[in-house]
């Protein structure tokens, strides 16, 4: 006989499957589990529905024989790829091991990644990248930075084709930070996930400052102070469950739209609360999460970025069952005020619910732009335009109602008539106009004002007569601007009838290669 046997074959295959699944073996799972953490394949079973895990290149191994890394050899090569059911629809992922070399990227690791994205965009299905990696494996050399920049090519590729989400649940280093950061959503972990572009050890060589992990990279500074982080969670399996709760929002690429959910809430809910939670007196503020979660359906609302940029609000919700992106100014925080940070954030979710059909519910209590020398050295012109390049841009049902304010450059800003809104409500105690009524007769009337005998009364009075000729939701009304003056109480409704109407709405654009956003 010649040959190897079934028998001893498959005893073969057995064993480098269980060498897979040990990765780096009990040592290395018990420090992932002192540290509070899971394992790769922990993830993903916490992740995936029950049993509907598959997956592929199990076997692989690097192919590195310098410095010794031929005795470090490890089915799987520290990355656990595959496919699987979400809540019974088909997602990809890949979640390195930080048990094998540190999870480190190698040429075979970096392949493997780029394969998943490969299968993942050919299914046309959402793709998962769960990073737990030093960086990339020195032993290789130069062999391992095409996969990396493969990695990078691939979410580019697949960016507004199919939704990419990045889980940090350890460290991610060095140029791999690229790979999140191109991904649609990154999530982070408190006190356990850190990312960063240089090391503390090199900070410390290169300028001789001191800055551990956590001040450079944790959670708290990417979901606060960088935005880099567009949610943050309380450890791994908390993190995971709100990976779930956002799949749910969206569809699995752009060639389709968000399933209709039954919320069993009534689509016509009036809630008279709404007069108390918005004050008529402009000067003072209020939460505009509580009106959100008045509106929608079951006050069920996943805001993103919730703790960067808190002068504007964004995030997931459902009305009569349909994924909603909402964009609203936060009167809490610096009056609403749209600023650089507020721009970008506000910009990329917009263009993330257009690529993915999502319709965008715009609400609107905005007092202008920041002024102030910092916001122009820093490019307030440059990044307040991606805003209105965004909201111009895109073809998805675009709804605004304006509450109290819409004044200025923020009016455009917010998407109006001109930037091609396709439903502008606004309640009846709402101002939209290009300057505050006080501001605009100090301008008008300066000369007037000075020559009176009695200025303050002569201005009272002309301040009167602007608020009735501008200052009011029935001017614009008047001329076509608003759509419909709406009651608080039925705001809910209102919304909710303007989508239905535009649920099939269709928008030819010219054909173009692609648009130039000023980034």
């Amino acid at each position: 006989m010649f040959g190897k046997t079934h028998e001893s074959e498959a005893e073969r295959l057995q064993l480098l499957m269980k060498q897979a699944e040990e990765g780096g073996g009990d040592k290395a799972r018990d420090k992932i589990h002192n540290q509070g953490r899971m394992t790769a394949r922990e993830r993903i079973n916490y992740l995936f529905d029950p049993g509907s895990f598959v997956e592929f290149n199990m076997l692989a191994e690097h192919q590195c024989h310098n410095f010794g890394m031929e005795k470090k050899k490890f089915p799987g090569d520290g990355v656990v790829t595959g496919y699987g059911k979400i809540e019974g629809r088909l997602v990809f992922v890949f979640s390195q091991d930080a048990t094998v070399l540190g999870g480190s990227v190698g040429e075979t690791h970096g392949e493997k990644i780029c394969y998943a994205y490969d299968q993942a965009i050919k299914a046309r299905a959402p793709i998962i990248g769960i990073f737990d990696s030093g960086g990339g494996r020195i032993h290789e050399g130069f062999s391992g930075s095409r996969n990396v920049a493969g990695m990078f090519h691939r979410n580019t590729k697949a960016s507004g084709v199919i939704p990419q989400i990045s889980a940090i649940m350890g460290t991610c280093a060095g140029v791999a930070v690229y790979s999140p950061a191109i991904t649609d959503f990154v999530f982070m972990v408190e006190k356990t996930s850190h990312m960063f572009i240089t090391g503390p050890g090199v900070i410390k060589a290169v300028t001789g400052e001191d800055v551990d992990f956590e001040t450079l990279g944790g959670a708290a500074v990417h979901g606060k102070i960088s935005g880099n982080a567009h949610f943050v969670a309380q450890n791994d399996k908390d993190c995971l469950d709100q990976i779930r709760r956002l799949l749910c929002f969206l569809p699995s690429n752009n060639n389709e739209k968000p399933a209709r959910v039954q919320t069993d809430d009534d689509p016509n809910r009036i809630d008279d609360s709404l007069v108390e939670t918005v004050p008529a007196d402009f000067r003072i503020p209020y939460d505009m999460r509580e009106v959100i979660k008045s509106v929608i359906d079951n006050g069920d609302f996943m805001e993103v970025l919730p703790e960067f940029a808190r002068n504007i609000v964004i995030g997931f919700a459902r009305l009569d069952g349909y994924t909603v992106g909402i964009v609203g100014n936060q009167p809490k925080v610096m009056a609403g005020c749209l600023d650089i940070n507020t721009a970008d954030k506000a910009a990329r979710f917009i263009r993330f619910c257009d690529a993915y059909n999502i319709p965008l519910i715009n609400l609107v209590d905005v007092p202008g732009f920041l002024p102030g020398k910092m916001q122009e050295y820093g490019g307030i012109i440059r990044h307040g335009a991606k805003m209105l390049y965004a909201y111009a841009e895109a073809t998805v049902p675009k709804i605004t109602l304006v509450l109290r304010k819409d004044y200025g450059g923020a009016v455009m800003a917010m998407c109006c008539k001109g930037t091609e809104v396709d439903q502008m409500l606004a309640w009846p105690i709402a101002r939209l106009v290009v300057l505050d009524t006080s501001a605009a007769v100090d301008i008008i009337y300066r000369k007037e004002i000075k020559q009176d005998e009695n200025p303050e009364e002569f201005r009272q009075k002309m301040i009167a007569e602007y608020d009735t000729a501008f200052s009011n939701t029935f001017a614009p009304a008047a001329r076509m601007l608003v759509d419909a003056v709406i009651e608080p109480r039925h705001t809910r409704s209102a919304l909710i009838k303007s989508l239905n109407m535009l649920l099939h709405k269709v928008e030819e654009r010219p054909l173009r290669k692609h648009g130039n956003i000023p980034l």
